[in-house]
């Protein structure tokens, strides 16, 4: 409708003098502010800056009429609430006079409403969320001193009203007026950072939200938590230590708070749950104490925290909050020569079996975070473990022990070498322990960490012994399924043997053989043999190959023997079960051996073989959209290729297809895949630029040439059109990036490419209504063309494909 111009204008004049139009006239003022930057309606920059100009023209009008809507409504409620949307929807689109809004009896009214004890819950909802887009519109408080001014003494006033709605535990209008708390203090932020306790900067604000965090329900202090992050972040950037101070005693009270928030039910059993909703508010809590402790200081807080527990005796659901808040920030304080931490810690250790089983998990969790601490004072290294050892044979305290044992492992390595017998029995039994599979894991990575430590000589052995296990689970499934053609699921071993091949990162001197190289080799055969039984089955084989990669990861050229075999039975699968993983075990093998120059005719090869059938795939009825996994794998092995041997890929037949699927995949709206293909594009044609120092630097050079010459207009063109019509906007740095090493590679070529994409874009909608002006399109080929740098070329493609969203 480009050519109605003043709609609202229209609107009004014609149906504001009638009483039963009104209702639906609000109705449409409402929703007509909130379809501007609708996304689906891609009405671009152009109109709806238009749009928005006119809706402004009128807003004034649109506000008056709202006033006499009132001053009718009388008691109306339903009248009330529609006018409040309506309100609230223009406050959003940030089109509103702030000073004509200052002085309007609609400001009044809300405040009102909000003040009164009778208002019910509907309306009291309504105001409420109009006084928030209020506050929201005027994030700019210094272009909006007037309005900000009244908002912010209008909010201050329902302070009362506040304490009524707790008093009455009417927790519908409590959480309403939190809202409303937080984002006063979320849009005076900057003012009260840059001038506490002075006018707008009043803190009085932040009265208010402690108020808040003072309610009994959790729910409540848990609205106003962005705020509190965004406040610490705010005084961690201007680090001073006198605006700290100022801050500091809001901090403590809040975190006072948390600490109470955090306790369980006084009659709760077990353990802590971390998955309800309360589990998930601690957590929250944790991670907000991390970010803000710096204010108060990690030490003198972790201090106070333990003089609560050592001065008084408190009831168990006290301690339990506190070792949980002293969990979050034990990693936070300095572990060298600190007294407190190892009173802390040898009192933690000796706690009795007959405490709360809740404070023995939290005490477990604390003790897994204080890992530094043993790591400083390898004298605590056998009652930590004790302690541990004993949680770990107990069902609750099972994989909380095995987690904080791994945590001991990463940090303690070199202490943890003699207890590697101890962790080998535990490996060897894992299953007689009560664990999580997510522990179950972890502690064998916490083992093969520490195995990478041994001396060489012994690694072998014992990682045979650390795979055993497994292997010997993965025979047993096999031997199990060849007898009775049953099929049992073998993914918690190869999980398990993935996580100790992906760890034990033993340090070898070049020369060396690696110590791992023997015990991969016997493994293949069964890993070999699980992946042909469960060829069909693409989670398994996943897991086959993850497993696999990480063994070759493992030992790196050592795995050379595996080489021809594994390609051989990737190849063979991928041609009847074309799964996605293959493609990217494939791009492993490149990286590890596709400098060597025995290797790259046979990696060629498979990366042949590999393309057909998926290509087969992709070209399917949309068959790129369908199968993004295939897509970003197919690439990442692409971009391998181009990063390890350009000259063999660019030289083979198969290049020109990779390059097209390119092309055509360059308007996939899927993350990982779209950021495959772009990396694959842009890493080929800044081969052609880079390492000019190198002998085969002019052969690149060549043959990048021949491919642009052949694709590079269909390449521009395409992702012009791309980044236009199909790609959402975080993509676009990418699109930049490929865009700027096409220009670097032969900028007069790229002017022209782009020059004869940018004709080809279509200059108006359906609708009649301008898209992109001639001025718009030269203007981008000028920026683009002249920059300097890929952040300009991106900057300019952020602001051109605004015009046609």
């Amino acid at each position: 409708m480009a050519s109605w111009k003043g709609c609202v204008h229209t609107l009004i004049e014609k149906y504001n003098s009638d009483i039963s139009s009104m209702p639906f006239l609000i109705e449409i003022l409402t929703v007509l502010p909130e379809e501007v930057h609708s996304r689906s309606l891609r009405i671009g920059a152009n109109r709806r800056t238009e749009i928005i100009e006119d809706l402004a023209y009128y807003s004034s009008t649109v506000v008056t009429l709202l006033t006499t809507c009132v001053e009718k409504a009388g008691n109306d409620e339903k009248m009330l609430i529609k006018v409040f949307r309506c309100l609230g929807s223009w406050f959003n689109l940030g089109v509103l006079d702030s000073n004509f809004m200052a002085s309007n009896q609609l400001l009044m009214v809300l405040f009102q409403v909000l003040q009164r004890d009778e208002t019910s819950t509907n309306l009291h909802e309504a105001a409420s969320d109009c006084v928030c887009s209020a506050l929201y519109a005027i994030e700019n408080v210094d272009t909006n001193v007037a309005l900000a001014l009244q908002l912010f003494q209008g909010v201050l006033t329902l302070e009362t009203a506040y304490h009524m709605a707790v008093a009455r535990e009417d927790l519908d209008k409590v959480l309403n007026y939190c809202r409303i708390f937080t984002e006063l203090c979320e849009t005076f932020l900057e003012t009260t950072v840059r001038s506490p306790g002075q006018g707008m900067g009043d803190l009085r604000t932040l009265e208010l939200l402690l108020i808040c965090a003072g309610h009994p329900q959790y729910e409540v202090v848990e609205i106003s938590f962005n705020f509190w992050y965004r406040l610490g972040e705010h005084l961690y950037k201007i680090n001073d230590v006198a605006l700290h101070s100022i801050f500091r005693p809001y901090i403590q009270r809040l975190l006072h708070c948390l600490a109470r928030h955090c306790q369980l039910d006084p009659d709760h059993e077990g353990i802590p749950e971390d998955t309800d909703d309360f589990g998930e508010f601690r957590m929250r809590v944790s991670d907000l104490v991390k970010d803000v402790i710096f204010l108060v200081g990690s030490m003198e807080c972790f201090s106070q925290l333990y003089s609560t527990l050592k001065e008084g005796n408190p009831p168990w659901e006290v301690t339990e909050a506190v070792l949980f808040i002293m969990a979050a920030i034990a990693k936070s304080v300095d572990p060298e020569n600190n007294p407190t931490l190892s009173e802390m810690l040898q009192q933690v250790v000796q706690l009795p079996d007959s405490i709360h089983m809740a404070v023995r998990y939290t005490s477990i969790e604390l003790v897994g975070e204080m890992s530094e601490v043993v790591d400083r004072n390898p004298r605590f290294l056998d009652p930590v473990l004790n302690y541990l050892m004993k949680g770990l044979r107990e069902k609750p305290l099972a994989s909380a022990a095995a987690k904080a044992i791994h945590n001991i492992c990463s940090v303690c390595r070199d202490h943890m070498a003699q207890h590697f017998q101890g962790l080998l029995d535990i490996a060897r039994s894992l299953d007689s322990f009560a664990l999580s599979t997510e522990a179950a894991v972890g502690l064998l990575k916490g083992t093969a960490l520490v195995l990478g430590r041994l001396p060489l000589e012994k690694i072998a052995e014992c990682l045979s012994d650390l795979c055993a296990v497994q292997v010997m689970a993965l025979k047993k499934l096999l031997a199990e399924e060849s007898t009775n053609g049953k099929s049992a699921d073998p993914t918690v071993w190869l999980d398990r043997l993935a996580v100790i091949f992906r760890h034990t990162n033993p340090i070898v001197e070049n020369g060396q053989t690696h110590p791992c190289q023997k015990v991969i080799q016997e493994i293949w055969p069964v890993l070999s043999e699980t992946l042909n039984t469960h060829q069909a089955d693409n989670r398994i084989v996943e897991r086959c190959c993850r497993c696999l990669r990480f063994a070759v990861r493992c030992v790196g050229k050592g795995s050379a023997s595996l080489l021809q075999p594994l390609v051989t039975q990737m190849v063979s699968v991928y041609q009847v079960y074309p799964h996605s993983c293959f493609l990217y075990l494939g791009s492993i093998l490149v990286d590890e051996y596709g400098m060597e120059d025995g290797c790259r005719q046979g990696l060629l090869d498979m990366l042949q073989a590999l393309c057909m059938p998926t290509f087969q795939l992709l070209e399917q009825p949309n068959g790129l959209r369908n199968h993004p996994d295939t897509v970003d794998d197919l690439f990442r092995l692409a971009t391998r290729f181009v990063q390890r041997s350009p000259v063999t890929l660019l030289s083979s037949s198969i290049i020109v297809h990779i390059i097209q699927c390119a092309i055509a995949a360059t308007s996939l709206d899927h993350r990982d895949a779209n950021c495959s293909v772009m990396k694959f594009v842009r890493d080929l044609i800044h081969t052609g630029v880079a390492n000019d120092h190198e002998e085969d630097f002019e052969v690149r050079k060549q043959l990048i040439g021949q491919a642009m010459e052949q694709h590079g207009q269909q390449l521009v063109t395409q992702l012009m059109h791309s980044c236009c019509f199909c790609l959402p906007p975080y993509t676009l740095p990418d699109v930049a990036e490929v865009l700027w090493e096409v220009m670097v590679f032969d900028r007069p070529m790229f002017c022209r490419w782009l020059e004869s994409a940018l004709k080809g874009l279509p200059k108006e909608t359906s609708g009649g209504t301008v898209t992109v002006t001639h001025k718009q399109l030269t203007d981008f080929h000028k920026q683009v063309t002249s920059a300097e740098e890929c952040k300009q070329v991106c900057w300019a493609i952020r602001e051109f494909t605004r015009l046609f969203r």
